[in-house]
């Protein structure tokens, strides 16, 4: 499964593409990259995290150069798995036309963290670790009921 034909495309969708999708594809293109083809978007994005891409450079993973995007911009794209990532993106998800099946798997939101610094990056890690076992268990978890 080397060839990008042979790997599954998915889509790791939230609201502003700011947090947890980045941090699920980080993580997808680190652990999985043999496998998955990963991208992200959000359907109000807000631009990346800065907290995201400090908690995943901890973890020996550069998202620095990740940007958000729209949901829109990959309409050409026929997933095989588009990934929600919060409650308001499931609300508010876009119909999928093609083969793509919808996964909705939540993690806590660490965008609106509050507290001192390290309070802050604490709840990222966790979101962080979270996803990450998530990803980890891929493809097969996208087949397990939430």
């Amino acid at each position: 499964m080397s060839e990008t034909k042979d790997k599954i495309k998915v889509l790791f969708l939230c609201t502003g593409n700011s947090c947890r999708s980045q941090i699920a594809e980080g993580w997808a293109r680190h652990l999985k990259s043999n496998v998955i083809e990963a991208f992200s978007a959000g359907i109000r994005p807000i631009g990346v995290s800065r907290h995201a891409i400090k908690v995943m450079a901890e973890a020996g993973v550069d998202i620095s150069m990740h940007y958000s995007k729209h949901i829109n911009d990959y309409s050409e794209i026929d997933f095989d798995y588009v990934v929600i990532l919060c409650e308001n993106a499931a609300q508010n998800c876009p119909v999928f036309s093609g083969k793509a099946k919808v996964v909705h798997r939540p993690f806590n939101d660490p965008y609106f963290a509050t507290g001192r610094e390290e309070q802050i990056m604490a709840v990222f890690r966790k979101v962080r670790d979270d996803i990450k076992a998530f990803v980890e268990n891929m493809p097969p978890s996208l087949e397990k009921p939430s």
